[in-house]
């Protein structure tokens, strides 16, 4: 018995023990892809859909057939009496006499049929619920469209901070060495104290600089977890580089794009609301009309002095009922027309900032043009900067070793080449994010999810 608990308890842990060391290798496409199906809000705007399929239904089964039932017991503990002249039983003129009329106990059970014939907000609402559908799956596109930007600029930053370590250790090896032999020849009387502190100084930095990005490695691994939606804790491999990712983010083509207004995704939601509001116009303007409804049921009562309902010989009386309701507005002493009005105005108001969205999503695509030209100067820029840093803080190492510089101007250039480097890294990133954000206005990726295919 105590084996067999074991066992079981043993694989009951194995789901949770292979989770948690679950290791994960992406590249960015396999990282955004993963991210689509397993981020915290992806999926919640996945289920946005699935509540807005269900709301559909729900202002759909309004016109359809409803049937309700109803089982009534009553028990009179104490019936009612009632007094009844006394003349009635031969008794004389002033006088009462108590009666009391019915069973002691009754039941009855009903179903009701009802059914909508006609009434405009009904109709209104099924168009109502279809916008309100087709809002959640374009919220739902606009949430894989920033899960996507933030999916790059995680995987990116994990890459950069990996790339600064890299370089922050090399630079470091290389002051050490430097410091070693600035030592022994400080020692030997040939070099200054101050030769020796310059250099110890610009150590103490670059392994500042180190340590910070070390810290700022594990920040960004759990950021990208998150983006993904998988354990912060859990270890992650990116299989692509940064300077990989850069020259495929290189491409000019992009700039010179057409936008489609209609394709970028905040327009659309834009454009849902002024249906919607639309819509609450034709709303009110429905209430003026009548309504029509039919219904019928089926009932069936019985009457004992006694709890013999379920006897074989219980008499039970049937009843059936057919019935039309007509309900004709006629006078609200200007309700109605206040509320249409104030629905106009809104539908004004929705129309106002559906053109001014329009303006906005140019205006949101020249910049990201901008941006992203600027990056890709920027890029240009910082790969040549590092080029000549390189050569100057070598041409100042050889002249501080053969005593034609100070060590303060040797100090100078490597810092010059330090930023240089966190530059050159630094402009690869943001090029990386500038072309996701140019994507992301112009919609390229197309990530829209109908909620047909998520009914499949």
């Amino acid at each position: 018995m105590k084996k067999l608990l074991f066992i079981l308890t043993f694989l009951a842990s194995i789901p949770t023990w292979a989770q948690e060391n679950q290791q994960y290798q992406f590249s960015l496409e396999e990282a955004i892809t993963f991210a689509l199906d397993s981020n915290y809000t992806a999926i919640n705007a996945r289920r946005d859909i699935a509540k807005a399929l269900k709301q559909k239904w729900e202002a759909t089964a309004v016109g359809l057939p409803q049937i309700s039932g109803s089982i009534n017991y009553n028990n009179n503990l104490k019936q009612p009496v009632t007094l009844l002249p006394g003349e009635i039983a031969g008794g004389l003129p002033g006088t009462f006499v108590p009666v009391t009329f019915g069973t002691k106990q009754n039941a009855n059970a009903t179903a009701t049929l009802n059914q909508l014939i006609f009434d405009g907000s009904y109709l209104v609402g099924l168009k109502a619920a279809k916008t309100f559908l087709n809002f959640s799956e374009n919220t739902n596109e606009k949430t894989r469209l920033e899960v996507r930007k933030g999916v790059i600029n995680a995987y990116g930053s994990v890459l950069l901070s990996e790339e600064l370590i890299a370089i922050f250790e090399k630079n470091k090896k290389a002051l050490e060495d430097n410091l070693y032999e600035t030592r022994q020849i400080f020692e030997n009387g040939l070099a200054e104290e101050e030769s020796v502190e310059q250099l110890e100084v610009t150590l103490l930095d670059v392994d500042t600089q180190l340590n910070y990005a070390k810290r700022t490695n594990t920040i960004a691994r759990q950021m990208f977890n998150i983006a993904l939606g998988i354990d912060v804790e859990a270890p992650v491999t990116l299989t692509e580089t940064i300077d990989a990712l850069t020259n495929e983010n290189l491409s000019l083509e992009l700039l010179k794009q057409d936008l489609s207004v209609e394709e970028n995704v905040d327009y659309k939601i834009a454009q849902n609301l002024t249906e919607q509001r639309s819509l609450e116009v034709q709303l009110e303007k429905s209430k003026a009309l009548p309504s029509l409804s039919a219904f019928v049921n089926y009932g069936t009562a019985a009457n004992s002095q006694s709890f013999s309902f379920f006897d074989s010989d219980q008499i039970w009386y049937q009843s059936s009922l057919l019935g039309l309701s007509l309900n004709v507005p006629i006078f609200s002493s200007g309700m109605r027309n206040a509320k249409t009005q104030r629905a106009k105005i809104a539908l004004d108001q929705a129309e106002t900032e559906l053109a001014e969205k329009k303006q906005q999503v140019t205006l949101e695509l020249n910049t990201a043009r901008s941006n992203y030209q600027f990056a890709i100067e920027k890029f240009e820029n910082a790969k040549k900067n590092i080029t000549l840093s390189e050569r100057i803080e070598m041409k100042n190492q050889v002249k501080f070793t053969e005593g034609l510089s100070t060590s303060f101007d040797l100090r100078q250039a490597q810092t010059q080449l330090y930023t240089a480097q966190q530059q050159y890294f630094q402009s690869m990133l943001d090029l990386i994010n500038a072309k996701a954000e140019i994507e992301t206005v112009l919609n390229t990726p197309q990530l829209r999810v109908s909620s047909e295919t998520l009914k499949n």
